[in-house]
């Protein structure tokens, strides 16, 4: 029982090439929101972790992002501020990797 399917129909190299340019290139937006959200995540997560943890002196390499990130503290207030901090800085992060990755290809 023959389908339609049985013949792939072959495409024209500028076809292919056109398919191509459009699969290959990355979402600058999409990495954006990925690295940011992980970024944001991740020091909110691991802040709050350290401040559920609590003790004596709490999270003392981790506080050493305040030098760097003006209001982060290892506090649930710093949580937030971290997260923010994440999300801003993750969003760059990936939106760069993202466009370096197309101006590469395009180049290629």
């Amino acid at each position: 029982m023959a389908s339609e399917r049985d013949e792939p129909e072959g495409l024209t190299p500028e076809e292919e090439r056109a398919v191509e340019a459009v699969l290959v290139r990355l979402n600058e937006r999409a990495w954006g929101l990925a690295f940011g959200l992980i970024c944001g995540l991740g020091l909110f997560v691991a802040t709050a972790i350290l401040v559920v943890r609590g003790g004596s002196h709490v999270g003392p390499h981790l506080a050493l992002l305040g030098i760097y990130l003006r209001g982060y503290e290892v506090t649930w207030t710093g949580a937030i501020v971290g997260l923010a901090y994440g999300l801003v800085l993750g969003y760059f992060a990936g939106w760069a990797v993202g466009a370096v990755y197309n101006r590469l290809v395009r180049i290629g």
